[in-house]
């Protein structure tokens, strides 16, 4: 059932509600005023992690008293539970929240994985599917310590930015977060997500935010497919699973893939159900094909498919292919990936061609690449082509530059500045994507840019030695964000400019703050929207050493 929308009631009618609840539908709360703010428990929050999973280490660190040997640990702990017993508990008050009770909350803000964020006496409450400037009447699902979750029961007063979202599946299969908001309202509220990330996490005040790097048409623009295949009574699925379970969700014209990524999807499954090929049960462990991956080349418009099964070896192989090609003359590729394994990755370790190219070829500006089937390519290459444009201008380069590229899995960002730098160096800890990433520079003739396995906190430090020292690091790491040692080495190596992508703006604000700490001033953040329609936002930001 969709969630009523209340905003005609008038704005008298609300105002006549008293704190106290006294005028308020049985049950239904608002927060009183309180003079010491949200923010600190909100901070807290956030540092926690995901929502319903708070850091118990972090809880221990707080209540515990920091000991020096067993005996005087066996005492403290006796001291402290003694002292639990004898106080009253922190909630046991007459208005404690409870699951099934029902809250008046104002959406202040979108969440990092898209929810909408409010506050109920200083603890934050998130509620999927709430939009910031709204206000829910929710019904609570879940209390912790710290923060509160509930689901929307009534929109009292609607977001201007609400529009039904166009995709039957949304909200369940959890691949779109907020499909449900306009894009001029995505675009708004990601702007903000960073800018309270910066606020919350940084503490540094008058960032310069660039306007948000948004997609003409926002839909249609993924290259790559990979989904899990099941069977039902009307016969083979392909789609995703509902978030946080195992019920697959069929997905057919998936809105943010490429429609031809989505046509090349439909006949492989209609294929694999023609010649009646085992799809794998996960719970009985039995079947072969696991998921079908589709990409494809948005330059090249070549189509590269790839089945993944339990198993190296598939029945009918010959005639697998034969449909295949009738079904899609256009595909350049057909390959088998085996992954025997019971893993939540989707690709194993050996990959066959069954007929075709062993690559699927894709340019980005100048830059060609060829793509094998579990080769990393961004998935978004419009944005992808903004994103390093962003990077490109905060490095600055005049030629005579020397640039790191730590975390640089295929080589990418640092082949596209390689034309402006004196040299560059990549560092990859996984040496399948160096090898990729040296192919490039050879295709792309890049002699000046080199790949190197290993870590840059180990190999930074050599490099200096003996006497390579960069003028300018770029890093892109993943969501975890920088590797503390890697933080430590950057402030040693002392380079002129710093320059950090990042895909999650917490991390993002909390090592800036480090940065900023070590002599770094952050000269200006550039939001990019990677993935319309979802809650995920890119940054690119640009911190200069201090004289």
């Amino acid at each position: 059932m969709k969630p009523k929308d209340a905003s005609g009631k008038g704005a008298n009618a609300k105002s006549n509600r008293t704190s106290s609840g006294r005028d308020n539908p049985p049950g239904l709360r608002k927060p009183k005023p309180d003079s010491r703010g949200t923010r600190s428990s909100a901070s807290k929050l956030e540092s926690a992690g995901k929502p319903g999973q708070p850091n118990p280490r972090n809880e221990q660190r707080k209540t515990q008293p920091k000991v020096r040997n067993a005996a005087q640990a066996a005492s403290s702990l006796s001291k402290f539970r003694k002292d639990k017993q004898t106080q009253p508990a922190r909630h046991e008050h007459a208005e404690e929240v409870k699951v099934g009770d029902r809250l008046i909350i104002t959406i202040k803000r979108l969440g990092i994985n898209g929810e909408g964020v409010g506050y109920y006496r200083r603890k934050a409450v998130f509620i999927e599917g709430a939009i910031p400037g709204e206000v829910i009447k929710a019904v609570v699902t879940k209390v912790e310590e710290r923060f509160i979750q509930a689901k929307i029961g009534e929109i009292e007063k609607r977001s201007p930015y609400r529009i039904d979202a166009p995709c039957p599946v949304f909200g369940i299969c959890g691949g779109c977060q907020i499909q449900h908001m306009s894009y001029e309202g995505q675009l708004k509220a990601k702007e903000d997500l960073v800018r309270e990330a910066f606020s919350r996490y940084s503490g540094l005040e008058n960032i310069r935010m660039k306007p948000m790097l948004g997609m003409d048409h926002p839909w249609d623009y993924r290259n790559k497919a990979q989904l899990q295949l099941g069977m039902r009574q009307e016969g083979v699925i392909a789609g995703l699973y509902a978030a946080g379970s195992h019920e697959l969700i069929d997905i057919t014209g998936c809105p943010i893939q490429h429609p031809e990524v989505n046509r090349a999807v439909d006949k492989v499954r209609n294929v694999l159900q023609e010649l009646q090929i085992p799809v794998y049960q996960e719970r009985s462990n039995k079947g072969l094909v696991r998921s079908i991956v589709v990409r494809l080349g948005f330059q090249s418009k070549q189509l590269q498919v790839t089945l993944v099964a339990a198993k190296d070896r598939l029945p009918n192989e010959a005639e697998l292919v034969k449909h295949i090609r009738l079904a899609l003359p256009e595909a350049t590729s057909i390959a088998l990936n085996a992954n025997p394994r019971n893993t939540s990755l989707i690709f194993g370790d050996h990959t066959r061609i069954l007929w075709g190219s062993d690559t699927i070829e894709e340019s980005l500006g100048d830059l060609d690449f060829t793509l094998s089937p579990r080769a990393f390519f961004q998935l978004n290459p419009l944005q992808t082509v903004k994103l390093y444009e962003s990077v490109r201008a905060a490095a600055a380069l005049t030629g005579r530059e020397t640039v790191v590229d730590a975390y640089c899995g295929t080589g990418t960002i640092g082949l596209w500045l390689a034309p402006n730098a004196a040299e560059v160096r990549g560092i990859e800890t996984i040496a399948e994507a160096v090898q990729d990433a040296k192919a490039n520079a050879e295709r792309n003739g890049r002699s000046n840019a080199t790949f190197h396995t290993g870590r840059a906190e180990d190999l930074l430090p050599r490099w200096v030695k003996s006497g390579f020292s960069p003028d300018i690091i770029i890093a892109d790491p993943p969501r975890t964000g920088l590797d503390e040692v890697f933080l430590e080495t950057v402030l040693r190596t002392k380079p002129k400019r710093f320059v950090y992508v990042s895909c999650n703006p917490s991390t993002l604000a909390k090592d800036c703050k480090v940065l900023a700490d070590g002599g770094y001033s952050v000269e200006w953040v550039q939001p990019v929207d990677m993935f319309p329609q979802t809650s995920h936002v890119e940054c690119c930001v640009l911190l200069v050493r201090e004289s």
